[in-house]
């Protein structure tokens, strides 16, 4: 039995790990104005240029099920028997329904769709415990339930400059919560069971944020008995990350600390110097 990986590229898995797990990457199509570019070509600088342009506000669409079709295909070609498909969460997109669907019919491999129910790191971290199993000769009847399992033990913070690109875009699933003054407010995130984004609270400053999550991951480390991976991530706030790294790095020693870079598929909606923090059973460890 041969297993593949797929997954998309708000993952943001780096170059390095693509290559070590042989993952298969589809990308999201990022829309500027009339310009249409698969994500994985599109540069930061390009984006975030455009973003703070007066132009047309950005859009994305999702993998499309004829790019998810030939992949499939060229995989099933190269003698791959199944494939596990790890994508972006249900709970901001339609396409994990649509894939399930599709996946009914297909019949030149076994396809197992998960569910991220996040993006980014949460969903990378699937991808490289999925490729850490598949390396160490697991397949997917095995590997699945690993990965569901790791991604209940997920918890995930996230702080944006304003809510104007989640309201715009509609991934925002509890609007109203955060109606009020927000100016100078730093609006707080997560998701939810279902995958969907909501908002969970408020803070003046990014560092009051920082406190807010770190306060949580005191929680977790005091309640489970696994070694925690937590990544700091960012939408081109690399100093600001850098920052945070080194004080989680030495507040809490036992913890491997990583950073991961939000692309402009996931900022279109989240916006310019978003800051979070994902923690979850470190995916080394099984």
């Amino acid at each position: 039995m041969s297993t593949a990986i797929v997954t998309d590229t708000a993952s943001y898995l780096t170059p390095e790990q693509i290559e070590q797990f042989h993952i298969t990457v589809l990308p999201i199509t990022v829309i500027l104005g009339d310009q249409q570019y698969p994500e994985s070509k599109l540069s930061l600088h390009t984006f975030y240029d455009y973003l703070k342009s007066e132009q047309a506000l950005p859009t994305t669409a999702q993998v499309s099920l004829g790019q998810i079709e030939e992949a499939y295909d060229r995989l099933a070609g190269e003698g791959y028997d199944e494939i596990i498909s790890i994508h972006l969460s249900s709970g901001i997109t339609s396409f994990m329904n649509n894939l399930r669907m599709f996946c009914k019919t297909y019949t030149k491999a076994k396809i197992y769709p998960v569910d991220s129910l996040v993006a980014s790191a949460g969903e990378a971290n699937l991808c490289l415990l999925a490729g850490q199993m598949v390396a160490n000769g697991d397949t997917a009847e095995t590997i699945v339930p690993e990965l569901l399992g790791m991604r209940d033990t997920m918890q995930v913070f996230f702080a944006v400059d304003n809510l104007s690109h989640l309201a715009r875009t509609g991934r925002l699933t509890n609007r109203s919560a955060m109606i009020g003054n927000l100016l100078n407010i730093k609006p707080l995130l997560t998701f939810n069971a279902e995958g969907q984004i909501i908002a969970i609270g408020k803070e003046r400053t990014m560092k009051k944020a920082f406190h807010y999550m770190t306060d949580k991951l005191n929680a977790t480390l005091a309640a489970v008995d696994y070694s925690l991976l937590v990544t700091v991530i960012n939408a081109n706030n690399a100093e600001l990350a850098a920052e945070w790294t080194t004080e989680l790095t030495e507040t809490f020693p036992a913890v491997r600390v990583v950073q991961s870079q939000l692309g402009p598929a996931i900022s279109v909606h989240t916006g310019e110097k978003t800051m979070g923090l994902l923690w979850q059973r470190d995916w080394q460890s099984y």
